[in-house]
């Protein structure tokens, strides 16, 4: 059942003043974490936590990422309307449903065929619509709809796959958690076709992102 109350409505703003308080300021970006219900895109068990700041266990060992860190890639993304996003780790589609609020064009990819069959059968129901969802193997990218305005990975990376950096336009930003125990938050912008800036900010804790060996 696809319930979302005033009591829920209530907990996201008090949610979203916590964002603040650590710093998030990007106005659209908080109206997405006012407007999603993300009580139901987890287990029903958790539901009653779903507007702490925590992440919580999902389907196939994976998380729901904690929302400052949803609202921090994201923030870092600096999304404009229309551009084309290229999300690794669809996960719950809690991120993608963050992407697509921020009237983003979003391709997604989602290594574990569980939580892949799930959420693209789930967010439709809630009018979030991705672009396109596919199950497969993130360290790729998505060579044949590339090239992306911006990328987000929402695991941890052992390192950085040549092929997002490929993948993105000159101008364009990709954001990925960089670091095998912990990763440290990285972004990445093109300069040109050969150059890149790059910026860290902070630790972060992910689960890790899987190669297409792995189960």
């Amino acid at each position: 059942m696809l319930h979302d109350t005033s009591k829920h409505k209530g907990l996201r703003n008090q949610l979203v003043k916590t964002l603040q308080q650590k710093g998030i300021v990007d106005a659209n970006v908080l109206a997405c974490i006012a407007d999603i219900p993300r009580h139901l895109f987890m287990d029903s068990s958790f539901i009653d936590h779903a507007y702490q700041d925590k992440a919580f266990p999902i389907a196939a060992e994976q998380t729901i990422s904690q929302p400052y860190t949803v609202a921090f890639q994201s923030e870092l993304l600096k999304i404009e309307p229309g551009d084309k996003v290229l999300e690794i780790g669809t996960g719950s589609g809690y991120q993608t449903a963050v992407l697509v609020g921020l009237k983003a064009i979003v391709y997604s990819i989602e290594r574990q065929k569980e939580l892949y069959e799930k959420t693209r059968k789930f967010l439709p129901k809630l009018g979030y619509v991705a672009k396109k969802l596919k199950f497969g193997d993130g360290y790729q990218g998505w060579e044949s709809e590339a090239p992306f305005d911006k990328i987000i990975v929402t695991a941890g990376a052992p390192f950085v796959p040549k092929p997002l950096m490929s993948q993105l336009k000159v101008g364009g930003r990709l954001v990925i958690p960089v670091g095998t125990d912990v990763q440290v938050m990285t972004l990445f912008i093109r300069t040109s076709e050969k150059d890149f800036e790059k910026y860290e900010y902070g630790n972060f804790r992910f689960v890790p992102l899987l190669k297409e060996s792995q189960k």
